[in-house]
This record gives structure tokens, sequence and C-alpha cells, in this order.
């Protein structure tokens, strides 16, 4: 049951082999067994859950099911949910319980979708690592003293370790596909505005998306279908069309025959992407999924990405200079962590946030703050969005002779727990691969191709054209059909 998908989890429900009671209290179950070693969850409210279950099977017994009715999602914890404790990993907010819902919990909540309990995550998902949250760090199924990736890293080792069927992440530089690459699952972020971001505590909001992460690209479609909308109190919601994403996995080109379903898909591959840093065991790991996708019927296309190697510096300018904004508004005044003791309004600011915040985040705003301040704004932050424009040119320019883009989703397997601590520039450079996707906006996901040093997952990368998710997750499923690299399951988690 655990190995499950969603769709075959839904047709149990349906067919009363299984009731949403009953998968949920197991999922409860191996989260009370699994979870004190690998700290994935920050809060597990069994009352809740259950009672959520119980409308899910008289919805599915009345036969008002849709395809999520009755299945249990983690929450990434800088969801809001109304009436769950929403901390974003900080000590600023460890005893905040959300008076309302975000979109994206409100539209799973509709669905019929069971809230499982909220996820561990990097501070303010400030992060690529999931250890910088204030309340300790999540560890990797598949090897403990490694870390889970981040910022999203306790809902994909919820996932890899088969606590929950699915979990939402967000994503501003990587922080889905990232720790999906390395804890073994598939995760998607979407177009920037295909997800609205109302009820989703800020970080950087141009970059900023909230997407699915579960066991297939099946799930991920499912998810996506789920979550998608427009929705008026976000301004970057973006109002079209409502889409099925699953209408493509199963889509074959008129030419192409059953042994060859990705016939006519052109996948680039920037030579960018293959150079120093990174690690031999993810080239080899990736490379044999590109030689995979052209026996399904893809050709492969040699592209250049001149800019890609300047996503990293341009987001941390950018990023940190939003962050500084968008954090301004824990103060100590409104809501969040206040100091014990201070001498007046001035200490009281100061005090609540160098007491609230962590190293990490502190860090950021210092840098955000320094960015934007007179006299270095020009330098810095109008500098890093024109390079931003540059790396989305390179992209409009790939995608004249390439349909998907594909790569390494991160430059080496899961480190271990501690060892990149000291030297945030390094940690920074694992995002190498994933930042420019949300500089320019564009739809990317991570998918399992192999292992490398250990036995340690390695993910696939596939960067789309805006709006390109139902071909990439299309593509994607199809390498899944032929290989079973995503449904391997990390010792111990039986």
């Amino acid at each position: 049951m655990f190995n499950s998908t969603l769709k075959q989890l839904s047709t149990l429900l349906a067919q009363k082999k299984l009731s949403s009671v009953e998968l949920t209290q197991s999922c409860l179950d191996r989260i009370k067994r699994l979870d004190p070693g690998l700290n994935a969850f920050l809060t597990v409210d069994a009352e809740k859950s259950l009672a959520q279950a119980r409308v899910a099977d008289t919805q599915i017994t009345s036969g008002r099911a849709q395809p999520l009715t009755g299945i249990p999602v983690a929450l990434k914890d800088i969801f809001c949910a109304k009436g769950w404790r929403t901390t974003c990993g900080s000590k600023m907010l460890a005893n905040f319980v959300s008076p309302y819902d975000a979109h994206v919990v409100e539209r799973l909540n509709a669905a019929g979708a069971v809230i499982l309990g909220k996820t561990n995550m990097d501070e303010f998902a400030m992060g690529s690592s999931s250890e910088t949250g204030f309340f300790g760090p999540v560890r990797n199924p598949w090897d403990r003293s490694r870390v889970a990736g981040g910022s999203s890293g306790g809902s994909a080792a919820a996932v890899a370790a088969r606590m929950a069927p699915a979990a939402i992440g967000t994503d501003t530089g990587g922080s889905i596909r990232q720790p999906a690459a390395l804890s073994g699952i598939c995760g998607l972020k979407p177009t920037y505005g295909v997800v609205s971001r109302y009820g989703m505590v800020a970080f950087a909001s141009s970059l900023d998306q909230g997407g699915p992460m579960a066991k297939s690209a099946e799930d991920l479609a499912l998810m996506l279908n789920a979550m998608a909308g427009f929705d008026a109190r976000d301004s970057t919601s973006l109002e079209r069309p409502a889409e099925d994403f699953t209408t493509r996995l199963l889509d074959k080109p008129a030419t192409a025959d059953r042994a060859r379903p990705l016939a006519g898909l052109r996948i680039g591959v920037p030579k960018e992407y293959f150079g120093d840093g990174l690690a031999s065991d993810v080239a080899a790991a990736v490379d044999a999924a590109l030689v995979q996708l052209e026996k399904l019927g893809a050709l492969r296309v040699a592209i250049s990405l001149p800019n890609s190697g300047l996503s990293v510096p341009a987001y941390y300018v950018i990023a940190p200079a939003e962050a500084s904004s968008n954090l301004s508004r824990f103060d100590g005044v409104r809501y969040g962590y206040r100091a014990a003791e201070y001498a007046d309004l001035a200490d009281m600011y100061a005090k609540s946030r160098a007491q609230g915040f962590g190293a990490e985040v502190k860090r950021r705003i210092l840098i955000g703050t320094y960015v934007l301040s007179h006299g270095y704004y020009d330098a810095y932050y109008l500098k890093a969005q024109k390079i931003r424009r540059l790396i989305a040119q390179d992209f409009a320019e790939a995608y004249r002779n390439c349909d998907l883009i594909a790569g390494p989703t991160s430059p080496s397997v899961a480190f271990a727990l501690g060892a990149m601590s000291s030297d945030p520039v390094q940690m920074y450079l694992n995002d190498i691969y994933t930042t420019a996707a949300n500089l320019a906006g564009l739809p990317a996901l991570s998918i399992p191709c192999g292992f490398g040093e250990g036995g340690m997952p390695v993910g696939l990368q596939l960067v789309g054209d805006y709006f390109a998710e139902a071909r990439m997750l299309g593509a994607a499923h199809q390498y899944q059909l032929a290989t079973d690299w995503h449904l391997r399951q990390p010792a111990g988690t039986e």
C-alpha cells in the first residue's frame, strides 16, 4: 500500500477496499515509528487528520469523490492552514497558529484531500539542506547521516520514507527539485503564477512558487490539477483556462510506434551543465537517463545557456533583497516572537529580530539590505535584474531548437549533515542548476534517474517553456514506464 500511486490509492478507496480513515491512520502510525529518526514533521494532529478522513469517507460513499478525495497530503510548514501551527521552521513563528487557509490548502481541502501534518524546512525557506531550521535538521531516509536537501526537505523525506503519499513544497531557487533529487522522489516547480502564493509565507516574492512532491510524474500531475488555479488575492496569479495536466501522460505522436512514445520530442542538453563542478557519479546517471530518453524516441540536441553560470550570483542578490523587505514585518509588534526584556521600542525591534531569526536568515537580510541601500542599488540589484533578463533570453533562444531542456538537478548526491555549514558560498552552489528556472519563471521538475556514491539517489531535471508542465510530465511519465528508479524505497522504511 505504501508504494501505491495516488491513482491506485484512489481506486482502492473508490472500491471500498480501503477507507480514508484506515489509510490516514496507517500514515500516522508510520510517522510515529519512523519520524523520530528523520525529523521530517514539525506538527502532527491525528484528531484533525482523522476528522477530515471521516468526511472524505462520507464523500466517497455518497459518490462525490474526486481523484484526491481521502488521500493524506503533507504540507511544508510555510503554508498557512487554519487551526494548524505554521512556523516556517523559525523561532520567530514557533507558536503561530494560522487563522486562515492558503489558497493551495483551500484547493486541496476542496478536492477532499486529508492534511496529514506540517513538514520541517530550512528557516523561512532559506537554505539548500534543511539544516537551518530552528527545530533541527531533516535527515535523509536513504542515509540518516546525510541531508535530505532543502528547503522542502521535510516534505521530501516524508514522501521518500512513505510516511505520506504526497506532499507540497515551495521552490524559490530549487527548493522542491533539489530535495526531491537528493531524497529519490519527484518534485515539480510550475510556471510562475500557475499556483497562487496567497497564504504561502513569502521569502522572495518574484521567485517563490508552490508545487507538488510525490513518488511519480503521474502523481505530480494529479496533485497539480488540484493545486493550480487563479486566485484574485494574489496579484501574480495567472488567470487562464483550467488545464488537466494528466492529458499528455499517455499521448504518443501519430508517427511513433508503441516502442518510441517520445518520437519527435527534442531534448536540449546544455554544455554548461556538464562541466567542472558536476560529480562524475551524477554525470554518469544523468547521461544514462538521456540515453534512455533517446531509446524512447527523443532526439538529443546540443544547446548552450551562456549566462547560466551567472544565475547563482544573480539569485543571491535578488532573493535576499526581496527577503529583507518581506521579513521586515516580523518585528515583535504584531505577531510572532517578542523579546522578553527590552528598554524601548527600538530595543524591542532589535532584540526580537536578533533572538527570533537564525544565522542564515540574518545573513540574507543583511545582504539584501546592503544591495538595496543607496549607492549600491545600481551596482548590485539593478545589475542582477539585467542578468535575470539575459538568462530568460537564453532560454527563449534555446527553445527555438528544442522542446525541453534536460540535465542534472544537483551537482552531487546528498552530502553529510554539517559538511557545508561553515561555508555558505559552497552551500549556495548546490543550486547552480536550479536557480535559472526561477529567475526566468519557467516550469521545471526533478525525477529519480539512478544512484551515485554511497547508494544515494540522483535526480534528472527537465525544464520546459512557459506552461509546458503537461509536456514535461508526459516525458517524465514515459521515462518512468521504462525504468523503476522512482519505485525504489530506502532500507528501513518497509
